[in-house]
């Protein structure tokens, strides 16, 4: 089994807990950043030998902050203006054909747009879809 763990030179800055989260998706089974102390390398160290993950407590501490703070917005609000976009679409009735035409690309490009708002907003359907739009009051 590999194990990796992932390292930033910077101090903890607004941007680091991207870091963290795209390494430990990446696979990475621990972060620390440069300042860390090297009695925290090594914990980490005997930590991700066990198995377990390990970022230090500066980064544990923003990630909870993040956690919490997303917990209060809505999903869309995750979605790329496109995603967004699509959903509207969508939820007003209009097929992937329509949208690709309204928004000058290619049907293939707006599927891929669904598949991901779809996944961001965990439904399976356009009928969830076009719920969750007027749940959500996207749409008139």
């Amino acid at each position: 089994m590999k194990q990796r763990l992932g390292f930033k030179q910077s101090k903890l800055h607004h941007n680091e807990h991207e870091f963290a989260i795209r390494a430990l998706k990446a696979g990475a089974s621990g972060y620390l950043n440069k300042q860390s102390a090297p009695a925290q390398l090594v914990v980490a160290i005997r930590q991700v030998a066990m198995g377990d993950k390990y970022v230090s407590p500066v980064v544990a501490q923003e990630l909870a902050n993040i956690v919490n703070s997303d917990l209060d917005k809505p999903l869309y609000t995750t979605l790329s203006d496109r995603e967004y976009q699509t959903l509207c679409f969508i939820a007003a009735g209009k097929t992937l054909s329509e949208i690709s035409a309204e928004m000058f690309l290619s049907p293939k490009t707006v599927s891929v747009y669904r598949a991901r708002l779809l996944e961001k907003l965990r439904l399976t359907n356009n009928s969830e879809l076009i719920r969750y739009a007027i749940r959500n009051k996207l749409v008139d």
